[in-house]
């Protein structure tokens, strides 16, 4: 899940449970929290290592093993700035439940996503994914925002008018913009479902000023509900998880394939769509389907390239192992280029009509079976052109 959608999600509980009666503290230390484990991705922004994503992010930080310890650091250093301060600060003891909360629930919801987590780092580095939200999450996010604006719209009685206008026009923008971006990265819907969250969510922010009863709710109410349509929400993705692996089975079994391992994965724009995944012996077959739609969703297959001595040698390398740890659902592609055998590996879990395939890796070799070069396909990891890992031995020949 995106850092944005984190941090408002510390925001949303502290301002439910603590922020009453712990202050500006409290919500300060959730919302720092909730963010904090993706601290992480200062590691790959100074890394030269081509694999730096999948070698450092989602991993200790994102551990409930070093939650604990995170926890009480951060709250035995805010408790200390606080003081020095002069600040009103909760207790050492109360910051690292607020700490724990909002680190855990970073941990758990990177789990639901299909990235994978390495939850219990270092004991396993065993990626969970539950498969349940998407990384980005646009419904959630506007789920866990809308209550804590509309605590700020009705926080007295004068000025809501030009407070809900405002975040209206805004929301209607935003939504505007993930209606453009839905389309230009392959995930288009239709712009009547961008209308229909527009007016939701504008009577959502007007209709409490009935009878004025918007500006008896406490902030605390608000966001209180927002926690609670939270968990609804991730509870009704379950559900349409289910259904969706449901019907990734049928097709399994209906056309007797070899199953190592399948998923149900959530797209966007909203629960309803979903993307199934086979890996079977001989490479994956995939699919995008709506659960409104009747009947069994249609699946391409992709297969692997026969196995050659090239493959053999890719496999055993320690950047493909640790990229074969990553990969759920990888198909495995051999060619010849500019007279090299090149090796190419893509994770079918991020099904997109672009090409290439996004997380896709690349070896290359010569005849004698020596690495010429390897790293992320040009523009498979959003790259524009390839980076290259010389092996020593090559390099010593240089």
């Amino acid at each position: 899940m995106d850092t944005v959608t984190h941090g408002i999600v510390g925001s949303l509980i502290a301002k439910g449970y603590f922020s009453e009666k712990h202050g500006r503290v409290a919500t300060f230390a959730a919302t720092l929290g909730a963010v904090f484990p993706d601290v992480d991705v200062v590691a790959e922004a100074f890394s030269r290592d081509p694999l730096a994503v999948v070698r450092f992010h989602r991993g200790i930080t994102h551990s409930w093993i070093a939650m604990p310890a995170f926890a009480l650091i951060f709250a035995w250093l805010t408790h200390r700035i606080a003081r020095r301060l002069g600040m009103e600060t909760p207790s050492w003891g109360i910051l690292c439940v607020i700490y724990g909360i909002a680190i855990g629930s970073h941990i758990a919801l990177d789990g639901m996503t299909s990235f994978g987590t390495r939850m219990w780092d270092p004991i396993s580095q065993n990626r969970v994914a539950w498969d349940l939200l998407f990384i980005i999450d646009f419904a959630f996010t506007a789920i866990v925002l809308l209550p804590q604006i509309e605590a700020w719209v009705y926080r007295d009685r004068s000025g809501w008018w030009k407070r809900a206008t405002w975040a209206g026009i805004l929301f209607a923008l935003a939504t505007l913009g993930v209606w453009l971006l839905a389309g230009s990265v392959g995930f288009p819907f239709h712009a009547w479902i961008a209308e229909l969250a527009i007016f939701v969510i504008a009577a959502l922010l007007f209709l409490p000023s009935v009878a004025d009863w918007g500006s008896r709710v406490t902030r605390r109410a608000w966001c209180r509900a927002g926690t609670y349509a939270m968990f609804a929400y991730i509870i009704a993705c379950g559900v349409a998880h289910h259904a969706a692996l449901t019907r990734v089975e049928q097709y399994a079994s209906a056309n007797h394939i070899s199953v190592e391992r399948m998923g149900a994965l959530p797209l966007p724009p909203s629960l309803l769509d979903w993307g199934g995944v086979i890996r079977a012996n001989n490479g994956v077959y995939a699919s995008r389907f709506d659960l409104r739609q009747q009947g069994a969703p249609a699946f391409n297959f992709s297969p692997d390239s026969a196995p050659d001595s090239f493959t053999a040698l890719a496999v055993q390398l320690p950047e493909v192992r640790l990229y074969w740890s990553f990969a759920r659902f990888p198909v495995i592609r051999t060619s010849m280029e500019d007279g090299h055998h090149v090796v190419n590996f893509f994770d079918q879990r991020f099904i997109s009509r672009r090409e290439p395939q996004p997380f896709t890796y690349r070896v290359v070799f010569d005849d004698d079976g020596e690495v010429i070069e390897e790293g992320w396909q040009s523009n498979g990891n959003l790259l524009r052109r390839m980076q290259k890992i010389l092996h020593p031995r090559r390099a010593a020949t240089q």
